[in-house]
């Protein structure tokens, strides 16, 4: 027997909405780190590009704070822009806002699990 329903669809609707935020993570994730080697130089075909020892974390980190960063500073030139009365719109300034919290949030929970890992990397016996 078939359930139908908001409860039977909420569910399904739920996975495929966490999938594709994931999808859209590593999309991004995949796009930095590209990003990054373009900046480093690009590698002859067929050849891979070599990491830099310890540069790659950083600039990916580096890179990723420097768009929260400026998604921040976006969204208080639309606020006070609003402010103003240049910007009429109230849902672009509210959505700017939004992403900017959304932005600072992530990146408080990426500062939180890596201050975890290496209080857990500190504690390890030798």
């Amino acid at each position: 027997m078939s359930v139908t329903g908001p409860s039977a669809t909420g569910g399904g609707l739920q996975q495929v909405m966490a999938l594709r935020r994931q999808i859209a993570e590593q999309s991004d994730a995949l796009r930095t780190l590209r990003e990054a080697g373009s900046v480093a130089g690009s590698p002859q075909p067929g050849t891979q590009a070599p990491t830099p020892a310890g540069g790659g974390f950083a600039d990916t980190l580096r890179s990723t704070l420097d768009q929260v960063n400026a998604v921040q500073a976006r969204s208080s030139e639309m606020t006070a822009a609003y402010e103003r009365g240049e910007v009429t719109d109230i849902a672009q300034v509210m959505l700017a806002r939004q992403e900017s919290s959304v932005a600072f949030e992530a990146t408080l929970q990426v500062r939180n699990k890596l201050l975890s890992a290496y209080q857990d990397i500190m504690r390890m016996g030798v």
